[in-house]
C-alpha cells in the first residue's frame, strides 16, 4: 500500500499503517492516512497535477482563514504533487450545521474588495481559473466566467452554434440580467460536498477557488448543487440581505459551473440541457 505514495515527497509517507480512500473529487485522489502512532491526516494528490495547483489550493485555504476568519484545514504540507492537511469529519445534516455553515458563508461575503479577480490565476478542477483584475463585476462574469469556457475545444463540440450565440447574447444583457453588486470574496467552489466538519462539528470549508467576485455567483453553486436545507438561505439572509430576484438568478450565475463540466468532460449529463434551458430564459 504504501508504494501508492513514493513518488510523493510526504515525511509521513514511510510510517503510513493504513490508508483509506476518500470519495467526491474528480480530478485528484485523496486519501485518509493512520500513521504508526494513529494519527490521522488527508493526502490528496496527483503525479501529472500541473505544478501551481496545490500551493494555490493551500494559499487559497490560507486566504478564507486569514482575510474572512471562516475555518479551513490546517495544511502540514504542500508540494507540486501533494497536498498534506488534517483529518476532518463527514458534514452532519443538521439544521444546527447548516444554520452555522450559512452564517460563516455570510461572514465570507462581507469581506469585501476593490476590484474583480485575483492576484493570481487558479484553478477549477484541472482547468486554469482567470482572475485577471477588472473594474466592473459585469465584465468579469461575461469575460472570465463564461466566454473563458466558450474557447474550450470541448465545449464548442457539445454545444450548438445556436448555443454559443445565445451565450453571446447573454453576456452582451448582464447588466439588465444582474443587479450591480460590490465584489465580495468568494470561496469560488461551494457546494456539499466542499462542507466538512471539525470534531466539535463546527463547518470547515475545503477545496476553495477563491477569487473577488459577486456573492450571488458564490451562492448559487451551494443553491444549485443539491441545496441544502430552507433554513441555510434563512440564516444567510439574516446576516447579508440578498436582493430581491436573487432565486430566479441562481441558474443564470451557475452557468459558469456546466461549462467547466463541458469544457472538462464533454457533454457529460445533463450539463448541455441546463446550458439551453438557461439560454432560453435569460437570452
Amino acid at each position: 500500500m504504501k508504494d501508492r505514495w513514493q513518488s510523493l515527497p510526504s515525511s509521513v509517507v514511510p510510517h503510513v499503517a493504513d490508508a483509506v480512500p476518500l470519495s467526491g473529487g474528480a480530478v485528484n485522489d485523496v486519501w485518509r492516512l493512520t500513521l504508526d502512532d494513529s494519527t490521522t491526516y488527508v493526502l490528496k494528490g496527483s503525479t501529472d497535477a500541473p505544478a501551481d495547483l496545490f500551493p494555490l489550493e493551500a494559499a487559497g485555504l490560507a486566504a478564507l482563514q486569514e482575510r474572512a476568519g471562516i475555518r479551513t484545514p490546517r495544511v502540514f504540507e504542500v508540494s507540486a504533487h501533494h497536498l498534506l492537511m488534517e483529518a476532518l469529519r463527514p458534514r452532519p445534516d443538521t439544521e444546527t450545521f447548516w444554520e452555522a455553515a450559512s452564517r460563516a458563508f455570510a461572514k465570507l461575503h462581507a469581506v469585501r474588495g476593490e476590484r474583480f479577480g485575483w492576484d493570481t490565476d487558479g484553478w477549477l478542477g484541472l482547468l486554469p481559473q482567470e482572475n485577471t483584475w477588472t473594474d466592473d463585476g459585469h465584465e468579469f462574469f461575461a469575460e472570465h466566467r463564461i466566454r473563458r469556457y466558450l474557447r474550450e475545444p470541448k465545449v464548442r463540440r457539445a454545444l450548438e452554434p445556436a448555443d454559443l450565440a445565445g451565450l453571446e447574447r447573454i453576456c452582451e444583457r448582464l447588466p439588465q440580467l444582474v443587479p450591480a453588486a460590490p465584489s465580495v470574496l468568494n470561496h469560488g467552489d461551494l457546494w456539499r460536498g466542499n462542507l466538512v466538519a471539525d470534531a466539535a462539528g463546527e463547518p470547515v470549508f475545503i477545496d476553495p477557488a477563491v477569487c473577488w467576485a459577486w456573492a450571488e455567483s458564490d451562492l448559487s453553486m451551494i443553491y444549485c448543487c443539491d441545496p441544502p436545507p430552507e433554513r441555510f438561505f434563512r440564516a444567510y439572509e439574516e446576516i447579508t440581505p440578498l436582493t430581491d430576484g436573487w432565486q430566479d438568478r441562481m441558474p443564470l450565475l451557475h452557468l459558469r459551473e456546466h461549462l467547466s463540466v463541458l469544457a472538462h468532460f464533454g457533454a457529460y449529463g445533463d450539463a448541455v440541457a441546463h446550458v439551453r434551458d438557461v439560454v432560453r430564459v435569460f437570452s
